[in-house]
């Protein structure tokens, strides 16, 4: 049985009015923050009010950051992640069709009126705000008219409709999938943005490796080689291809924004493989990059490969001395070669900015360590040799340690 929502008082509306904000973009994202999380509290106790406040925020959210500087991407990241968690909320809540009817009316009229943009996410799930799909289909016969003028051969007629991917996504959720590849076969520069709409299509027809083809086969210039790799993967762990989707597509898939955050991901979606043989393959796959793993190796506990790595191509000093602080104890004999390393890139002039105190704990982490394994006096000697040889710059290193080192 739908719900209907009942007045409420939402605390974000007032925060969102027209030019709310400046220029700063921090503000603007606590506010947003604040209001995705007021709307997903509502919506524990009444789904169809809270997908009614979701739906407010969409209507207000543009207009109220247009003069944000948005140059670092960090409120447009907010804002795309609020999207996610709304587009949820109001799809799942039971309304009945009238008031479903009249949210996406509302969610267009934004859409259109976006220009910056900040909500054209929302079109890569206009499907899924349908909700079912009599009304995607609905929506989907609406937009039509539009893509085909937008995709003519003829160029008076071709041009920008902003209702594109809605229509895609209208077209797949309402199961309308050979009509969304015809439709497809009109778009002149078959870029994956589309693309992809036309491989959901087929692996929901059941012809997969079909799918995986139309991906891989029709790639342009300018397509992201991850978010292909990311649905064919996802296509052939579908079929239970487990070994095969590691092999083709695992490793690029789930590229992640650090070395540590990537080895994670595939160790997370491959269990199954050991971690050596992960990290192995992922080295492999970066030539002259291998420092960078070097924080991977350490948290599978590949003390010795982790080393190796951080020896073989340039290794951040900074990250190396936290590893000698934090294993100076527990593990002594790794924690004397991370520093040994730490020591060995500032010398060579690695290091983004670096201070006095980045080169005197990479030395005292580094004789904590030895301390703690009984090989003090060696180490220490190890040290001297290693400074000793600087010549890179004004031998920054030397002068800061020099005293302890006696050069």
């Amino acid at each position: 049985m739908a719900v209907k929502s009942t007045a409420h008082k939402w605390q974000f509306k007032s925060r969102f009015r027209r030019h709310a904000f400046g220029w700063r973009s921090q503000p603007a994202i606590k506010r947003v923050r604040e209001a995705a999380s007021e709307i997903r509290k509502v919506a524990r106790n009444n789904r169809v009010l809270g997908a009614e406040g979701a739906v407010a925020f969409l209507e207000k959210v543009s207009p109220a950051l247009e003069q944000v500087d948005s140059s670092s991407g960090a409120i447009g990241t907010a804002v795309n992640n609020a999207i996610v968690e709304l587009v949820e909320i109001i799809a799942s809540a039971p309304a009945d069709r009238k008031t479903r009817e009249k949210w996406l009316e509302r969610i267009w009229e934004a859409y259109q009126d976006d220009d910056i943009p900040y909500i054209e996410l929302l079109g890569d799930y206009w499907g899924e705000l349908c909700a079912s799909k009599e009304i995607a289909s609905q929506w989907a016969d609406r937009l039509l008219d539009g893509c085909r003028m937008a995709w003519s051969p003829d160029p008076s007629l071709r041009g920008f409709f902003k209702g594109t991917t809605n229509c895609l996504s209208a077209l797949l959720f309402a199961e309308r999938h050979q009509e969304l590849l015809d439709l497809l076969e009109m778009e002149p520069h078959q870029i994956w943005d589309y693309r992809r709409y036309g491989v959901k299509a087929l692996a929901a027809l059941g012809r997969k490796g079909e799918a995986i083809r139309y991906a891989e086969e029709r790639r342009c210039l300018n397509d992201s080689p991850f978010a292909i790799a990311r649905a064919c993967e996802e296509i052939l762990l579908s079929s239970g291809l487990v070994d095969e989707a590691y092999r083709r597509y695992g490793l690029l898939a789930n590229q992640a924004g650090t070395y540590l955050a990537w080895f994670r991901a595939v160790a997370k979606k491959y269990p199954n493989r050991h971690p050596a043989a992960i990290l192995q393959d992922l080295v492999a796959l970066t030539p002259g990059e291998e420092g960078k793993w070097f924080a991977a190796a350490k948290d599978a506990g590949l003390f010795d490969e982790a080393i190796a790595l951080a020896n073989r191509s340039p290794c951040s000093p900074q990250t190396l001395t936290r590893a000698a602080r934090d294993f100076a104890v527990k593990n002594p004999g790794f924690a004397i070669e991370a520093g040994m390393a730490a020591l060995r890139w500032l010398v060579e002039g690695y290091g983004y900015e670096v201070t006095g105190l980045d080169v005197s704990e990479a030395y005292s982490f580094t004789i904590k360590a030895a301390e703690n394994a009984g090989i003090a006096a060696e180490t220490h000697e190890r040290i001297r040799t290693l400074v000793a040889a600087e010549t890179f710059g004004e031998r920054f290193v030397t002068r800061i340690l020099g005293q302890w080192l006696e050069l």
